[in-house]
Formats: structure tokens, C-alpha cells, sequence
């Protein structure tokens, strides 16, 4: 029985290496080795193979892995933006998705805003294979939906164009001076009482917690660390001036939803 045990142990082991080792080569690994080849200085230069290539963004966007990542939080987080999506006035409106996201959150966020009486809604990505793989699980909604290949820190959208915007996970992606350039975008696509509802990491309150989540961004994201001190969305939307901010915390505040309204 003993040696059972140590063999399923074993296995477990070597599972949780061969996936730790493919997310890193499909995510941090793959940009060093792309900045030492060819020096890659492109808009798109900080995008993980992950989130660009197909197969891979097809193999990885399995809602249980999705949950995983988010330590099977995904499900409060994104029913907290969905109910306050319900809950804003959308009839005629336009609504603006900033970046796809894996999961089911596009999906559901399209659906309750539609169902809410949204005009359109804008998917933006500056990846086109995202954009594709999103515009798949939105059949039924293809009247209603744009898909706009365009950076979210450069958008060429007007000024006040949508009523709210959903930002979900994307700032940890951003190199450190675009992270406020997405949100200044953000706030300057949505009219006066606007809404952005963003989902993003947060520094977790206990301490094995925050150990944790260190060697995770250490390993994989290196880029989402400072969302725990010099570029924490909350604090740069309330020295930005001009917006009404709640935040909420989740899992042990490892994770935060902000609902920002311009004012």
C-alpha cells in the first residue's frame, strides 16, 4: 500500500512538473527566448505565446483550468460583474469588452447586456486569433457584436463612445508604463457616469498567501507584481481625479473587483 501511495505521489509530482514547465514556456519562457533571438520590441512583443497562438489559446481555455489558475475563484468574480451589469441602465447603450479573456466571461457578460437592452458591444484585442477564438462562443449574438483588433492602450475609438467597460485580468499582461495608459483609455471611451468594472489580482492578506502568489508572478508573470504597489489599479484611478471607485476583495484579498464610475 505504502509503495502505492508513493507511486501515485510520484506521478502527481511529475504531472504538476510537466505542467509547470508548459505553462512557463508558453508564457514567460517563450519572451525570453523570443527577446533573445530576435529583440522583439513590437506593441504586441509582451504578449505570451499563450494568449496569441491559436492552438494554444484553443488547448488552454478549459474552464476548469481557468478556475484552477484563479484558485477557483473565476465563478464569484465574474457572477460579481454580471450582477452589476444587471443592475446598470444598458437599454440602447453601447457596452466595451477590453481584451478578451479565457472562461465564460464574455459569453455571460455579451448575454446579460444584451438581455439588458445594450445597442452593441465592442470586443477589443490586439491579437486577431482572440478575437476569432471569442467571436466561436458568441454565435447567437453575432448581430449584436463587434470585433476590433486594436491595442488597449492606443485605442482609435472616440472619446465617450460606450456606457461600461469590462476589463477582466488584463492589467498583470501590460508592461508596467501601459498600465495606467489602458486605464486613462478607459476612462476616456466611457461617457460621464460611465462605468469600468475591472478584475485584476490583488496582494493578498495572509502571509503563505502572498508567498505564494509572489513565486507565482516571480516564475510566470513577473509583470503583475506591481499591482501590489505602484501600479494598483485602485490607487491609480483615484490619483487619475475624476472617478467614484468600490473595491472587493476575494479568496483572502488575492484577487479584487473595482467598479469605477467617471464622473
Amino acid at each position: 500500500m505504502n509503495t502505492w501511495i508513493m507511486s501515485v505521489v510520484l506521478v502527481l509530482l511529475f504531472l504538476l512538473a510537466l505542467t509547470g514547465l508548459f505553462f512557463f514556456m508558453a508564457t514567460r519562457g517563450a519572451l525570453l527566448v523570443r527577446g533573445l533571438v530576435s529583440g522583439s520590441h513590437g506593441e504586441k512583443a509582451h504578449v505570451y505565446p499563450i494568449y496569441s497562438n491559436i492552438r494554444l489559446i484553443k488547448l488552454v481555455d478549459f474552464q476548469p483550468i481557468i478556475s484552477a489558475i484563479l484558485l477557483f475563484q473565476y465563478d464569484r468574480l465574474v457572477s460579481k460583474i454580471v450582477s452589476e451589469l444587471m443592475q446598470s441602465d444598458l437599454k440602447n447603450k453601447k457596452v466595451l469588452v477590453t481584451s478578451c479573456a479565457f472562461g465564460n466571461v464574455i459569453p455571460l457578460v455579451v448575454k446579460t447586456v444584451v438581455q439588458a437592452g445594450a445597442e452593441r458591444v465592442l470586443i477589443v484585442d490586439i491579437i486577431n486569433n482572440q478575437l476569432v477564438h471569442a467571436k466561436s462562443k458568441l454565435d447567437h449574438f453575432s448581430g449584436k457584436v463587434d470585433f476590433i483588433e486594436e491595442n488597449a492602450t492606443a485605442m482609435k475609438q472616440r472619446d465617450g463612445i460606450v456606457d461600461a467597460n469590462v476589463m477582466f485580468f488584463l492589467l498583470h499582461e501590460l508592461p508596467h508604463h501601459l498600465k495606467g495608459q489602458a486605464l486613462i483609455e478607459a476612462g476616456r471611451m466611457l461617457k460621464p457616469g460611465g462605468k469600468l468594472f475591472l478584475a485584476e489580482f490583488h496582494r493578498p492578506d495572509l502571509w503563505i498567501l502572498r508567498a505564494l502568489s509572489w513565486t507565482y508572478f516571480k516564475v510566470f508573470e513577473p509583470l503583475g507584481l506591481a499591482l501590489w504597489d505602484t501600479c494598483d489599479p485602485l490607487g491609480c484611478l483615484e490619483n487619475m481625479g475624476g472617478w467614484t471607485c468600490e473595491c472587493t476583495t476575494y479568496f483572502f484579498g488575492n484577487f479584487q473587483i473595482i467598479i469605477a464610475t467617471k464622473q
